[in-house]
C-alpha cells in the first residue's frame, strides 16, 4: 500500500500579531511538509533579502520554491558572505513615506505570479502578506477570494501583523503571537543565524 502525496484537506492558518515568530513558525511548517514530500511555495511580500538563512537553505530545496517580492539590501552580497553583518539601516524596509512605484508594481506582479500557480503547490505560504494589505497593494478582499477559491488540497499560511479581521474569520486556526520581551528593547539588533 503506498502512502499519498498529497493533502486530503487544505485549510487555512494565520500567524499575526505584534510578537516574534510568525515566520519563522511558517517556515517550520514548510520543512515539516516539504519532509513529508509535499511541494511547498514560500513566497516572502515586502522582504527581499537574499541573505537571510531560509533565502539560503531553500535556494537548493527540491520540494521547496522560495520567492520574494520586495526590497533587497544594497549589501546583501557582503552580508551573505560574512564580510559585514546587517546594521539595521532598514534600507530594505518600506518606511514612512510608503511604498514607491516599483513596489507596487514588484509586490503586485508577485501577488498575480501566486494566483497563476496555485495549483501546482501543496503548501502555499503567504509571508508578510497583510503587510501589502496594510500598505493597500493587495486588498483584502483580492486576499479573501483567493482563499475561497483555492483548491480544495491546498492548505495556505498568511503570516504578518495587523491581519485584517475578515482574514482571521475566514481561517481554521490562527495564532497570535505575544512580544512579552524581546532582546531589541536592551539594544540587541537583528542577529546573524538567529533572526535573520
Amino acid at each position: 500500500m503506498s502512502v499519498s502525496k498529497e493533502l486530503s484537506k487544505g485549510l487555512v492558518q494565520v500567524y499575526t500579531g505584534e510578537g516574534k515568530g510568525k515566520t519563522t513558525a511558517a517556515l517550520g511548517q514548510s520543512i515539516r511538509a516539504a519532509g513529508h514530500g509535499l511541494k511547498v511555495l514560500f513566497v516572502q511580500f515586502v522582504k527581499g533579502n537574499s541573505f537571510t538563512g531560509e533565502f539560503l537553505f531553500f535556494r537548493n530545496s527540491h520540494n521547496v520554491t522560495f520567492w520574494q517580492f520586495g526590497r533587497d539590501c544594497i549589501y546583501s552580497s557582503g552580508i551573505r558572505e560574512k564580510v559585514v553583518e546587517c546594521n539595521n539601516c532598514r534600507e530594505c524596509f518600506i518606511g514612512k513615506e510608503g511604498p514607491s512605484d516599483m513596489d507596487i508594481k514588484v509586490i503586485r506582479g508577485g501577488w498575480e505570479r501566486v494566483k497563476s500557480v496555485v495549483r501546482n503547490y501543496d503548501l502555499i505560504v503567504l509571508d508578510e502578506i497583510s503587510l501589502a494589505i496594510f500598505y493597500k497593494i493587495i486588498s483584502t478582499e483580492e486576499v479573501l477570494e483567493f482563499l475561497k477559491n483555492k483548491p480544495e488540497k491546498v492548505e495556505i499560511i498568511l503570516t504578518g501583523r495587523y491581519m485584517p479581521e475578515e482574514i482571521i474569520e475566514l481561517a481554521d486556526l490562527v495564532t497570535e503571537m505575544k512580544e512579552v520581551k524581546h532582546p531589541y528593547s536592551r539594544g540587541i539588533l537583528a542577529r546573524w543565524g538567529i533572526d535573520y
